[in-house]
């Protein structure tokens, strides 16, 4: 919220207007990501990040905080989430739906995950070139366990455990770092 010389809010965000192009640089990237978690693909990840900002032009806010802003945005991406899936007639209803906002807190917190990624990055970093091959073989080129295996020369139980072993080192240096 810009505060003027006088101590008041700007007329800007008393009238509810928004500099939208610096809410989408601030908010852009988390709004994205937190979609990701919700379950979308890069694709509607991408569109559904459009349309939370659309929305807000259509029905303007007052920005109180960026905590406050960052979680009205998720709760209006996660609503035209929910819209799309109901009419693409494939919602999948999860149990555990609830801790996702308190995950993505824990996780991502405040600054739309660049801490997060930041640590997982540096973690990565510190794997053996054989675990980043493994992770980058099976998660960036979605590679089957027996490519990954036949990639390496190893076994494809050698490989379960690499990545295995690999996936918790990652969890548990990005979570100390994250504390």
């Amino acid at each position: 919220m810009t505060i003027e010389a006088s101590g008041q809010p700007s007329l800007a965000k008393q009238t509810g207007e928004i500099d939208l192009t610096a809410l989408v640089a601030r908010h852009q990237s988390g709004v994205w990501r937190y979609l990701r978690a919700l379950g979308c693909d890069a694709s509607l990840a991408d569109d559904l990040t459009q349309d939370t900002f659309l929305e807000i032009l259509r029905r303007p806010m007052v920005e109180y905080s960026d905590q406050a802003t960052a979680g009205y945005l998720r709760r209006v991406a996660h609503n035209l989430f929910i819209s799309r899936r109901r009419r693409d007639a494939r919602m999948m209803v999860t149990e555990r739906a609830e801790d996702l906002e308190s995950t993505w807190m824990r996780w991502a917190g405040f600054d739309n995950g660049d801490s997060a990624i930041e640590a997982l990055n540096e973690c990565f970093a510190r794997l053996t070139p054989r675990a980043q091959q493994a992770l980058r073989l099976r998660f960036a080129e979605e590679s089957s366990r027996q490519a990954i295996a036949g990639s390496l020369g190893i076994s494809d139980h050698g490989a379960k455990n690499l990545m295995q072993r690999a996936k918790t080192q990652l969890r548990e240096c990005v979570e100390s770092k994250l504390q």
